[in-house]
């Protein structure tokens, strides 16, 4: 099993680069984030994701690990595969994308080549608590610390492990001033929810 390449990045072809490791090409579908960051005849550590079947054998490519782990949650959907879920990695960032997954927004993901509405439909349905704190809008809920913001607030993190959605987690810390301790904005965020 191929789990990362490192590598001379020597074409990009379409929304495919050829990854040169060694003599060997390797070519790699990639959203179109990760495309754009990568620059012909300079060096790329890629995270792959390999699609076999009878007929083909497909490598994905993706330069954050996070981002090949979203693309395993969107082919834990039913009814998408590989190259539709690289469609919907490819219509924004991944920031985007998971902020649309957990706000619900359905006309954003159908902007993807082949997602018609009920597929939309049935990725927000499955994934909208799965996206993860990465998906919420932590400015508007007050997690925010020194202008800096948190991703892996310890509080936010508590109220998930208790069973929240990262969604009910940051709404139940909203308005909660992020000076006070871990222990005092849980009591508080559990006291309103």
């Amino acid at each position: 099993m191929i789990v990362t390449l490192t590598g001379i990045v020597a074409e990009k072809i379409g929304e495919s680069v050829v990854l040169d490791v060694h003599g060997v090409g390797y070519g790699l579908l990639m959203p179109a984030e990760d495309h754009g960051l990568l620059q012909a005849g300079h060096e790329a550590k890629v995270y792959v994701y390999e699609h076999i079947r009878e007929a083909s054998f497909d490598l994905f490519g993706f330069v954050n690990l996070d981002t090949k782990l979203f693309f395993e949650q969107l082919l834990g959907v039913n009814g998408v595969g590989p190259k539709m879920a690289l469609g919907v990695l490819s219509i924004g960032s991944a920031g985007e994308v998971r902020r649309a997954i957990a706000g619900g927004d359905t006309k954003f993901i159908q902007r993807a080549n082949g997602v018609g509405k009920r597929v939309a439909e049935r990725i927000v349905v499955d994934l909208k608590d799965k996206v993860g704190l990465a998906g919420v809008d932590l400015a508007s809920t007050g997690i925010l610390q020194s202008d800096a913001l948190l991703t892996q607030d310890e509080a936010a993190q508590a109220l998930v492990a208790l069973g929240y959605s990262p969604q009910d987690a940051a709404g139940a810390l909203k308005g909660i001033s992020a000076d006070l301790s871990t222990e005092e904005r849980i009591k508080r965020a559990l006291k309103r929810g």
